[in-house]
């Protein structure tokens, strides 16, 4: 397979991040190593999105700490970002919502169809060339370099970027930006796929606790990607859902034959750890998010 028919994913993860992790980041690598193996994808960007204040979760710490914990989490990688929309909504936003808010803003960026798993798009980036400027952000010939996809998601929230590795023929201009004759057009196949952990996977089982036809829009219109934690047996909970069963073939398992120790860290166990002074913190967290969480006083009691 091709470059060219190869489809390009952006994997997104929800969740509350309190404080994320180490284990969090792993999950990206993790699935972007294991999706660019399978020889079928090229990941060109991750986004945490950090969940709403109002979402009620005890001990939650005020969404301010959380989002700059993961721009703390995420400053030395050039393909994950921390996307602050989640959290500036007037309230709480399902899965659902962010995914197709993500999906939006990329149609709007690329000018592209983005598709589901079983429905690859067959339209072209769109472009509208208006004058002879040249693109911003143009690779130079011959040169193979991260390329950035800039779009203006709105004018509180500032610029979304995703990297693009090794992919000369693309070029990322600002949403509002006149793109100029100069931007080549590709057909691509686009996809914003969900990245969890094998919890939120077995928590679509629960009875009332998903609404169903979010279900059917996360799993069968976008996919997920799961990455297994502390050994759980994925094919065990998939068969639990009728909707899991449904759209099993969108739904891809990061497989690992060497239980890695990552896989088992939380941010609960995360927050025990800061709580008890237990040194075993830095095996959780990055060095920075613990300065951070000392700094700003966080997770010192056990109410968070």
């Amino acid at each position: 397979m091709t470059e060219n028919t190869k489809t390009h994913v952006i994997l997104l993860s929800c969740g509350s991040f309190n404080p994320i992790t180490k284990g969090h980041i792993h999950m990206f690598e993790k699935a972007r190593e294991y999706l660019h193996k399978t020889g079928r994808f090229i990941v060109i960007g991750g986004i945490v999105s950090p969940v709403h204040d109002s979402y009620g979760k005890p001990g939650l710490v005020p969404s301010r700490h959380r989002l700059t914990m993961c721009q703390l989490a995420v400053q030395s990688s050039d393909w994950i970002r921390v996307d602050p929309w989640e959290c500036y909504q007037d309230t709480w936003q399902t899965t659902c919502s962010v995914l197709e808010h993500h999906r939006d803003l990329m149609k709007r960026v690329t000018g592209c169809i983005l598709s589901n798993v079983n429905t690859p798009s067959t339209t072209p980036v769109i472009g509208q060339p208006q004058n002879e400027t040249s693109a911003i952000y143009q690779n130079t010939v011959n040169k193979s370099v991260a390329i950035k996809f800039w779009g203006k998601m709105s004018e509180s929230l500032g610029k979304i970027c995703c990297v693009r590795p090794h992919m000369d023929r693309f070029t990322f201009v600002d949403e509002n930006a006149n793109l100029g004759t100069a931007m080549r057009y590709e057909e691509i196949e686009l996809r914003i796929l969900l990245l969890c952990g094998s919890d939120l996977l077995e928590s679509f089982c629960i009875p009332g606790l998903w609404n169903e036809s979010d279900m059917e829009v996360i799993v069968g219109d976008f996919g997920i990607v799961v990455v297994p934690r502390d050994g759980a047996d994925t094919e065990r909970i998939m068969n639990h859902s009728s909707v899991l069963r449904k759209h099993k073939d969108n739904i891809i398992v990061v497989k690992d034959e060497i239980d890695h120790p990552m896989s088992i860290v939380s941010s609960t166990k995360s927050r025990l750890a800061l709580q008890h002074g237990d040194g075993h913190v830095v095996d959780y967290l990055s060095q920075p998010v613990i300065d951070y969480i000392l700094q700003s006083q966080l997770y010192i009691n056990a109410s968070g």
